[in-house]
């Protein structure tokens, strides 16, 4: 993996936990020979989370659409930014960018970016591993509700455990590299009714 995208949030949170955990995944990329790929922006731990790669001497590329440039939230110090018409290009290019994907603490914005890639690996669109920083116990309930889902017959196991999770960097890195595709078929066969 030479480039991760990482979705978090434009907000910092309540906890300064939160932008120490992203500092520490900066520096785990830049020690690994990462680039930084993400949203482009300045605000919260986006901004943190590129400020202290660049600090730390890595690469980071940023994709943002212009209405967000223009209300003055991308970030300019960058090694890279691509603006783009609107969210759909953001999300695509990132991707494109990427061969694998974090997801920090953030709002709805990252938990729908996470999901996406997240189903794109499902159907077999990508083969890319996809990580959860689960900083401070962030996202408990959201292991917990996709084992629920899983329980219920919604989400298959091999799907679920498409889906990465640790509360340190290094290891989530780990984890991501030593990452083997599962088996993706998602329909149901005739013979699984």
């Amino acid at each position: 993996m030479s480039a991760i995208c990482v979705y978090c949030g434009s907000s910092p949170g309540i906890s300064p936990v939160y932008a120490d955990s992203a500092r520490q995944l900066a520096a785990e990329l830049v020690a690994r020979g990462h680039e930084l790929v993400y949203g482009g922006g300045n605000v919260g731990l986006m901004g943190v989370i590129a400020d202290e790669v660049m600090r730390l001497g890595g690469s980071v590329t940023g994709v943002i659409p212009q209405a967000l440039m223009d209300k003055e939230v991308g970030h300019r110090g960058l090694t890279q930014l691509h603006i783009v018409a609107n969210m759909h290009e953001r999300k695509a290019m990132m991707a494109e960018l990427a061969q694998g994907f974090i997801a920090m603490p953030g709002g709805i914005g990252t938990l729908e970016e996470l999901f996406e890639v997240m189903t794109w690996a499902q159907l077999g669109f990508h083969h890319k591993p996809v990580g959860l920083l689960n900083t401070q116990g962030f996202y408990d309930g959201l292991v917990q509700f996709l084992q629920h889902t899983t329980e219920q017959g919604f989400l298959r196991p091999a799907h679920q455990a498409i889906l990465q999770a640790s509360a340190n960097p290094a290891q989530l890195l780990d984890l991501l590299a030593a990452y083997r595709p599962v088996d993706t078929r998602k329909w149901l066969q005739q013979s699984d009714l």
